[in-house]
């Protein structure tokens, strides 16, 4: 399962800003999606582990989490993001 991190085409940056945001303080935390989840990282820094490996993204990455995805979050700068499950 792969995580996917691009910069985003100006129409995903227009969808995104009417999702839903989530805030998170620096932290570590195991976490499995049991849906697509599709994000903009408004604010931060973050890297996520998986059994093959690590992914970071930060300010600017439009970011994909594959259902069935378990990971562990290190959250190093304040995250806030747009995000869109399903």
């Amino acid at each position: 399962m792969q995580i996917k991190v691009k910069k985003p085409t100006e129409e995903e940056r227009r969808r995104a800003r009417s999702w839903p945001i989530w805030e998170k303080e620096p932290s570590t935390f195991p976490w499995e999606y049991d849906q697509t989840e599709a994000c903009l990282i408004l604010e931060g820094k973050s890297i996520v582990k998986t059994d093959d490996g690590e992914v970071e993204f930060r300010a600017g990455d439009f970011v994909t989490f594959p259902k069935g995805l378990k990971c562990t979050w290190e959250i190093k700068e304040r995250i806030r993001k747009h995000y869109k499950l399903g």
